[in-house]
């Protein structure tokens, strides 16, 4: 398992190497280290959920013109290349392309342990303090307006609703970050999520303070 896990990692570094910095490698080994560290807890296939965690975003969708098939068909090439088992490939590929919030919001057709552990440990990165400066990072790279008071929030909305959305950054707290606390999977991810929601109101309290100018 070590030497599969090694050239993954490498092979992530480079591949990488000038993503944008909400999903650079860093993010990667973040989303890495939680999943590890919640399935010491869950107890799933210790290499499915490493190399998932390690491949989630070797090719994320909204960088590549929508293919949400480009993330799972690269990560399989790779794993073959260093001779993994094919169930591991598959099971591989299906977390991938059922890991994301947006993907929730479609037709959900796969399930497993393995998901629920790296799935929790993706989203546990989008939520508190490094969550708060991915979404800005990302609010930046596509230029968008960090809140303005006349565009409210859009709950609820459909898988293509949320791929198109435009809105400002702030609203991306209500459209998805507040929500992840009550969608996670397992119960250390629960936990861990706690702190980081709470981070996250509090900020928001802030913002509003300082944009409307409450002494």
């Amino acid at each position: 398992m070590s030497s599969a896990i090694d050239q993954t990692i490498a092979f992530v570094k480079k591949t990488l190497a000038n993503a944008e910095a909400g999903h650079d490698w860093f993010h990667i080994e973040r989303v890495y280290k939680n999943a590890l560290h919640i399935n010491a807890i869950e107890k799933a296939d210790e290499l499915v959920v490493a190399l998932a965690a390690l491949l989630h975003d070797i090719a994320d969708a909204k960088f590549n013109n929508g293919d949400e098939e480009i993330g799972p068909r690269i990560a399989a090439d790779f794993m073959r290349s260093i001779n993994l088992e094919p169930a591991v490939v598959e099971h591989v590929q299906q977390i991938i392309r059922n890991l994301s919030y947006k993907a929730s919001l479609g037709l959900i057709t796969f399930q497993s342990k393995e998901l629920d552990v790296v799935q929790d440990a993706d989203r546990l990165d989008a939520i508190g303090a490094i969550g708060i400066a991915r979404a800005f990072t990302y609010g930046g790279y596509k230029n968008r307006v960090l809140y303005d008071p006349e565009i409210k929030p859009v709950l609820n909305m459909s898988k293509e609703e949320y791929k198109n959305t435009t809105a400002p950054t702030i609203n991306h707290f209500y459209e998805k970050l507040l929500l992840l606390k009550a969608l996670m999977k397992t119960e250390e991810g629960r936990k861990m999520a706690e702190k980081r929601h709470q981070f996250m109101l509090d900020y928001l309290e802030q913002f509003y303070s300082e944009f409307y100018l409450i002494i």
